[in-house]
C-alpha cells in the first residue's frame, strides 16, 4: 500500500488543486514532513494538533504529519474555551499547528505513550462527539481511511474521484473528500458554503465532480434558483451527516438533483451505505446498498440476525472501521453496533428508522421522533423542527415539537390541524414551543441537551 508521501511526490507535477496552488501544497508538505522527521529522530513522534483555520495548511501539514508517523489529532479552531480545556486534558500534545502560526514543545514528549500500542503509525484521531459537548476522538489510520476510499471508488466504478468540498477539513465528510482526490490523482477544489451560497462559485465543469452536503446545506441551495441549476450538473451530490426530511428529498428530485444520501459516522470513516443517483432518481427512498468496504447486519436485543424488512439494531463491520477511542481501547473488535436502528430490505438497501437513544414512550406506544419531524416538514408551516420527549407523570413522556414558524402568524393548532389525517393521535406533539432558531451543529446535528433545557423553562414558564 502507498504512504503519504508516496502520493504526494506522485502529485508534484500535477495542478489538482482549484483554488489553491498546489505547487504551495507541495512545498508546505515536504518542509514540515522534513521537521518533524528530525523530531522523531532523537524518540518518539510528536503528538500534532492540528487546528489550522485555513484549508491548505491543514491538508499539507495533516499529509506532513501521516508521512512522519505522527499521532495527529485533527481539530475545530472555532472551538470554544471549555472544549479546547477538554481537548488538552485529554491530548497533552506536543506541537499545535494553528492559524498559520506553528507552537513548538507544548507538553513533555518523553511522557508520551502510544493508547493504541498495536496501532499502526501514524494514527489518525478525528473528532466526534461534539454535539452532545463532550468531544471524543475516534482512531484511525491511513490503512482505515485508505479502505474507505477503495470501497467508495470500487462501487461508483472510479479511477479517480473529482471532489468539490464545502466541508470542513477537520470533519470526517470533509476530510474523506480530500483523501479520495488526493490517493486517486483527482482534482479537488475548495470553497467555503458562505462563498458557494453567495454565488462566487469557482469555475469547474460540475459534470465531471462529487460534491458533499449536509441537509441544511442542500435546503439553502434549493432556496435559490440559480445555485438549483448549477448544483443539478453536479455528477453526484453525496448527502449525509444528519437526517433528511421527505420534503426535502422530493425538492431535489423534483429539481433533478443527482442526490446520494449516504450513512455512515466518523468511526467508519464516512459512508457505508450509498444510494446512487439513478435509483434516487427513480423514487428509491433509503440509505442505499452497503459498500464493498463494508457489511451491516440487523439484530434484535438478543444478538441474533433479523430478516429483511426486520427491524432491529445496526452492527456494522468494516475494513475502515476506527480502532477506538482515543484512551480507550477497543482492540480485536470487528463489529460497531450503533445507536441506530435500522432494517435492510430485499435489494439488500439500508432503511434507517430512527436512533434507539432517541425513542419517545408515551402511553406505551413506542415513538421515533424522525417520523413526526418528517410529518411536519411536509406541511411546510416550519423552516426546522425537532421532537424530544418530556417527563409526564401520567404518560411517562410526552411529545414535544421545537419548532421555527415559517411565518410569525402560523400557529400549532394549524400544523396539528394538517397532522390529523397524516398521524394517529399519540404521534401528535402535546406541547409547541416555537424558537427563532434551534441549537445545531455545523454539521447540522442537533443538541438534544440543549433542546430539554429550551423544553423545560418554557414549559416552567410558558408564553401566554
Amino acid at each position: 500500500m502507498e504512504r503519504p508521501l508516496d502520493y504526494l511526490n506522485s502529485l508534484a507535477q500535477n495542478d489538482w488543486l482549484i483554488g489553491y496552488n498546489s505547487h504551495q501544497f507541495n512545498q508546505i508538505a515536504q518542509q514540515l514532513y522534513l521537521e518533524l522527521t528530525q523530531l522523531s529522530a532523537c524518540g518518539t513522534p510528536p503528538k500534532i494538533i492540528l487546528a489550522e483555520r485555513e484549508p491548505l495548511r491543514f491538508l499539507a501539514s495533516f499529509i506532513a504529519a501521516c508521512a512522519a508517523n505522527c499521532p495527529v489529532f485533527l481539530c475545530n479552531p472555532d472551538w470554544g474555551t471549555q472544549e479546547w480545556q477538554q481537548v488538552f486534558d485529554l491530548v497533552k500534545p506536543d506541537i499545535i499547528l494553528r492559524m498559520g502560526n506553528r507552537e513548538w514543545g507544548i507538553g513533555n514528549r518523553n511522557n508520551y505513550q502510544c493508547p493504541m500500542p498495536h496501532a499502526q503509525c501514524p494514527t489518525i484521531m478525528i473528532p466526534t462527539g461534539g454535539s452532545s459537548g463532550q468531544i471524543k476522538f475516534a482512531i484511525h489510520t491511513w490503512e482505515t481511511l485508505i479502505s474507505s476510499v477503495q470501497g467508495f471508488t470500487e462501487y461508483f466504478q472510479l479511477i479517480q474521484v473529482n471532489s468539490f468540498c464545502v466541508l470542513p477539513p477537520y470533519h470526517v465528510s470533509g476530510l474523506m473528500q480530500f483523501m479520495r482526490s488526493f490517493t486517486t490523482e483527482g482534482k479537488l477544489a475548495i470553497q467555503p458554503f458562505k462563498a458557494v451560497e453567495s454565488g462566487q462559485i469557482l469555475n469547474i465543469k460540475q459534470s465531471e465532480f462529487f460534491i458533499s452536503l449536509v441537509p441544511t446545506q442542500l435546503q439553502r441551495l434549493l432556496q435559490n434558483p440559480e445555485l438549483t441549476e448549477w448544483l443539478s450538473q453536479f455528477n453526484t451530490v453525496l448527502l449525509g451527516g444528519a437526517p433528511a426530511w421527505n420534503e426535502l428529498l422530493e425538492k431535489a428530485r423534483f429539481h433533478r438533483i443527482r442526490l446520494a444520501p449516504t450513512y455512515g459516522m466518523t468511526e467508519t470513516a464516512s459512508q457505508i451505505a450509498t444510494l446512487k443517483p439513478d435509483d434516487f432518481l427513480g423514487g428509491k427512498i433509503s440509505s442505499g446498498q452497503i459498500l464493498p468496504h463494508a457489511k451491516v447486519t440487523i439484530r434484535n436485543q438478543q444478538g441474533e440476525i433479523l430478516n429483511s424488512n426486520q427491524i432491529g439494531n445496526i452492527t456494522i463491520y468494516a475494513q475502515s472501521l476506527a480502532l477506538g477511542y482515543y484512551s480507550k481501547n477497543r482492540e480485536n473488535q470487528t463489529d460497531f453496533q450503533v445507536d441506530d436502528l435500522g432494517f435492510l430490505d430485499e435489494q439488500g438497501h439500508l432503511n434507517i428508522v430512527g436512533r434507539n437513544s432517541d425513542k419517545i414512550i408515551t402511553g406505551g406506544e413506542n415513538i421515533y421522533p424522525a417520523e413526526i419531524e418528517s410529518a411536519i416538514q411536509a406541511t411546510q408551516m416550519v423552516t426546522d423542527i425537532c421532537v424530544i420527549g418530556i417527563s409526564d407523570k401520567h404518560w411517562g413522556q410526552a411529545l414535544t415539537a421545537i419548532y421555527i414558524p415559517k411565518k410569525s402568524d402560523i400557529s400549532a393548532l394549524k400544523i396539528q390541524t394538517l397532522l390529523k389525517d397524516k398521524l394517529s393521535k399519540f404521534k401528535i406533539p402535546k406541547y409547541w414551543i416555537p424558537q427563532q432558531h434551534l441549537p445545531r451543529n455545523s454539521q447540522g446535528k442537533i443538541n438534544r441537551q440543549k433542546l430539554q433545557q429550551i423544553a423545560t423553562e418554557f414549559l416552567q414558564n410558558p408564553i401566554t
